[in-house]
């Protein structure tokens, strides 16, 4: 296997956010009267855009909200967030993207979330210029489970999707990749742990085993 690019997913694969998304999601939601449940977030929406969230929730809970304006209060809470507060990474980022790195790998950003929680993220933590391509939901039309995203960051490298290769944490995220026509390598975590990873490559408990894989297994040019 020959690739060139590593694309990472965000929320959950890069940084820890996702049981802050769905605190974030309870406060968007309790004006209304819905109690969003944590099995039901890790079922229906970890991994999924704020706006695919949003239809979704809109229509199962009949909040007499459109899913715009219930996606824009969750917006507006999430940058209330980021604006004093970063998510943290995840164990064995620093390694893994240095890891990559060595081995002249070139390295991108494919996430379901918006813009700004990504900048939040690489200002925090002083990731700028660590990724060549970031691609994210103001960037496409339609969302991860959808292949959109991926080719669009295989687009912008000038590769081919088969050149790359993909770490996602959920099972949306990884049907993304899938349907791109890309390897996916899956590291769950306590909140997508009971997520169909079938179309993955290869599932692992954690990034540093994911990297592991990839030098033992990808030969660079």
């Amino acid at each position: 296997m020959t690739i060139q690019a590593i694309l990472f997913d965000h929320d959950g694969t890069l940084v820890d956010s996702e049981p802050t998304h769905w605190r974030l999601w309870r406060d968007a939601l309790r004006p209304h009267g819905v109690t969003l449940t944590e099995d039901e977030y890790k079922a229906r929406h970890a991994g999924m855009s704020t706006a695919r969230n949003a239809a979704d929730l809109a229509q199962r809970h009949a909040i007499g909200m459109t899913a715009d304006a219930l996606a824009g209060v969750k917006f507006a809470v999430t940058s209330d967030f980021l604006a004093k507060d970063a998510f943290p990474l995840m164990p064995g980022v620093r390694e893994a993207l240095a890891s990559f790195s060595a081995a002249g790998l070139r390295l991108g950003i494919v996430t379901g979330a918006g813009r700004t929680g990504v900048e939040a993220t690489l200002r925090a933590h002083a990731l700028h210029g660590v990724f060549e391509t970031i691609v994210t939901s103001d960037d496409v039309k339609r969302g991860k489970p959808a292949p959109e995203c991926y080719l669009l960051a295989a687009e912008r490298l000038g590769l081919a999707p088969k050149d790359c290769v993909a770490i996602e944490d959920t099972e949306h995220g990884v049907n993304a990749a899938a349907a791109a026509g890309i390897a996916c390598l899956a590291v769950p975590n306590a909140m997508s742990r009971q997520h169909d990873f079938s179309r993955a490559t290869a599932v692992f408990d954690g990034l540093a085993a994911a990297a592991d894989w990839v030098r033992a297994n990808v030969k660079t040019r």
